[in-house]
């Protein structure tokens, strides 16, 4: 089993993944505000679910990889730390956009159908798949058991991190939409605070030794 510690620091990697701006989280919003909360939990779901198939592809790849290609540690790992600091830099530049930056002019979907559009946004979501390639190896060590099982352990923190702020987000999408249209400093600083811990985790990765 992966350390306490190390699980509340991918936790944390996990929290700006899922704050930062990105297809998941404008689809959610924008069902939110457009069609009501309903429509954005079931939207939800299927982001979940793609989640899902996600954390299987990405532990039965990595099982393989990492016990068949040991130096594929330090290029995941390069790739991680450029991945990072790109997002650092997306969230401060001056055409990025704040998370609730959304489409308000969606038509109404049936269940089926916000369903799938949120299973394939996440599945088609490169970001996701990056994040999984990157950050998965940092945290698992052979000493701490089978490779297969940690990456489930850190496959569940990571569901579980992305549905509870995701479902917040749902229920508040409409209220917190209009307190950010109305504080854009408050926007500023979110984009800043992000930068600066995707950053910190870059510089952590980067100094992290290979196992």
């Amino acid at each position: 089993m992966i350390p306490f510690n190390d699980i509340l620091l991918f936790a944390l990697a996990a929290l700006v993944l899922v704050v930062s701006p990105g297809p998941n989280m404008i689809y959610l919003i924008s069902r939110s505000i457009t069609q009501g909360k309903k429509a954005g939990l079931i939207s939800l779901m299927g982001v979940i679910c793609g989640f899902l198939f996600h954390i299987i592809m990405v532990s039965f790849g990595l099982t393989a990889v990492l016990f068949a290609v040991p130096f594929a540690y330090t290029l995941l790992k390069s790739l991680g730390v450029l991945y990072l600091l790109y997002l650092a830099y997306q969230a401060v530049k001056p055409t990025s956009k704040n998370i609730f930056d959304t489409k308000t002019d969606l038509p109404d979907d049936k269940t089926s159908k916000l369903f799938s559009i949120g299973f394939l946004t996440n599945v088609l979501n490169p970001k996701v798949a990056v994040f999984y390639l990157s950050f998965f190896p940092q945290f698992i060590k052979p000493e701490y058991g089978s490779i297969m099982t940690q990456s489930l352990q850190l496959g569940a923190t990571q569901v579980f991190v992305s549905f509870s702020i995701n479902f917040i987000i749902v229920l508040t999408a409409s209220k917190v939409a209009f307190f950010f249209a109305k504080n854009p400093s408050w926007v500023q600083a979110q984009k800043w605070f992000m930068a600066s811990v995707l950053t910190g985790l870059a510089i952590k990765m980067a100094i992290s030794k290979a196992k």
